[in-house]
């Protein structure tokens, strides 16, 4: 299928991106734009990206999930940055690319020809969107930026948990999503920028900046009112938000309670210590005993019907899935939150997909994850290369294809 016709009718039609990433943060913010129409081309390595190969949550098959969830809707051209011929080759593309997005470690874009004053003097209106773990510069900037490091550094984990026990992280990859998010608003926005002015510019993002951002209330409660974050002694959701708010075992199920009235929670229970209390004051005071008391409730109940009777006391309820249940939840069914289609080497593939609707505009999974340098002929070519170039290249290990 050719790219204009893929991208018949949707927002990011005739724009293309070349993606220079790696991992989660920078693929994710590449799919995106693929998602809704850009000509996304994945430049890699010629032997792949690591990614690929990495067992993702313990999956072994050619190329693993992890990658094929982040890496639809984009042409793979593989390319050895290291050889003189490789970086003219991708200066070529730049000359007619509209975004340029990268997560090396600091001073390797330079190093391979693809950092940002570089590829200005080649596009004046080329977007560059530079992704790191800490910023570019700073004492920590050649630190790894792995997501567990950044909600560590953030503050995150002595959000949750125990008070006598150690810091917890986020069960999912919450900085990088975050970070992932960031750079495709921030491509997004630069991109209108140019529309406007005609120019192009430097877009830089960072995960310990986004992992502060998504903090944006908490640390504020911090920052303003000066109150540290206090864990109690029973399991809580969150060290600013008062009692209960957290999950409670039933006979057959768990169900998340979100701070509800405690004079119905005691109406629910008859429970006659909720009806003494006060819930500006004691959800904050009494944190713990009042756990303790849900717990003891809430265990005797089923799962339903305990929710059932919340919802229709006005409580904020509901139940906690594994991943099985949420895949057949009858809300995400009717969402369409997740795509199905067919890939051309892994079969039929089910992941989630884009979360935003456009009325005009949707946005359609034209391919999945693609092979190593699978489009590295068409990709050159269309950008004027002859096909005995091409083979020479490939020959000489300077361009991958299968």
């Amino acid at each position: 299928m050719s790219q204009e016709k893929r991208n018949k009718a949707q927002i990011l039609s005739g724009y293309r991106v070349l993606d220079c990433t790696v991992a989660m943060s920078g693929p994710f913010a590449a799919q995106r734009m693929g998602d809704i129409g850009a000509d996304v081309i994945k430049i890699e390595p010629v032997e792949g990206e690591w990614q690929r190969r990495m067992p993702a949550g313990g999956g072994n098959r050619k190329i693993n999930a992890s990658f094929l969830s982040l890496n639809r809707n984009k042409r793979s051209l593989a390319i050895n940055l290291k050889a003189p011929e490789g970086q003219a080759a991708l200066h070529k593309l730049v000359k007619d690319a509209d975004v340029f997005m990268q997560n090396y470690r600091p001073h390797v874009a330079k190093k391979l020809g693809v950092d940002y004053d570089t590829l200005k003097a080649i596009n004046p209106r080329l977007i560059y969107v530079s992704i790191s773990g800490y910023g570019a510069e700073g004492p920590y900037s050649a630190r790894p930026g792995q997501d567990l490091l950044l909600q560590a550094l953030s503050g995150a984990m002595y959000s949750t948990g125990q008070a006598d026990g150690p810091p917890q992280p986020i069960g999912q990859y919450v900085v990088d999503a975050t970070t992932a998010y960031a750079a495709f608003e921030g491509a997004l926005a630069a991109l209108l920028h140019r529309e406007r002015t005609g120019e192009g510019q430097l877009v830089e993002v960072n995960m310990l900046d986004a992992a502060i951002s998504f903090q944006m209330q908490e640390l504020s409660v911090f920052t303003i009112d000066g109150k540290p974050q206090k864990r109690t002694q029973e399991p809580h959701g969150h060290v600013y938000i008062r009692a209960p708010y957290g999950v409670f075992a039933t006979q057959d199920g768990y169900v998340a309670l979100a701070f509800p009235q405690l004079a119905k929670l005691g109406e629910l229970f008859d429970e006659p210590a909720f009806l003494a209390m006060n819930d500006d004051v004691d959800p904050f005071e009494q944190r713990d005993l009042i756990h303790q008391l849900v717990a003891k409730h809430s265990a005797r109940w089923k799962q339903a019907d305990l929710i059932e009777a919340m919802l229709a006391l006005g409580l904020w309820a509901g139940p906690v899935n594994d991943f099985a249940k949420t895949v057949e939840d009858p809300q995400v069914k009717f969402n369409g939150s997740f795509v199905e289609y067919e890939h051309h080497s892994e079969g039929h593939l089910k992941t989630p997909g884009f979360p935003i609707r456009f009325s005009k505009t949707p946005s359609t999974v034209e391919r999945g994850a693609p092979l190593v340098g699978e489009h590295s002929r068409e990709v050159l070519g269309a950008a004027g290369f002859e096909a005995e170039e091409i083979d020479r290249l490939i020959s000489e290990g300077v361009i991958g294809a299968p």
